[in-house]
């Protein structure tokens, strides 16, 4: 318990489920489209992928998380 005291007296905190769940699928739904693209030999949808994979990284606001994966992910269907 004093880990998590440590952390917030440092001002990190950990991210919340909702963060952790969104990660989780745009990166598995990414790695959907890189392999499908790499498979089909479709550059767009491979590099969407590949975007899906690691803009979290970028992103640390839940909200814009799931606002980028949306896009992405409609990007993915548009240009399929």
């Amino acid at each position: 318990m004093d880990n998590i005291k440590d952390l917030q007296a440092m001002d990190l905190s950990l991210p919340s489920p909702a963060y952790i769940f969104a990660v989780i699928l745009f990166g598995v739904i990414g790695y959907a489209a890189y392999r499908y693209g790499k498979k089909t030999d479709h550059s767009s949808s491979k590099w969407l992928g590949i975007t899906m994979m690691l803009y979290p990284y970028a992103i640390s606001e839940t909200w814009q998380l799931y606002a980028v994966g949306t896009a992405l992910g409609i990007g993915l269907y548009v240009f399929r």
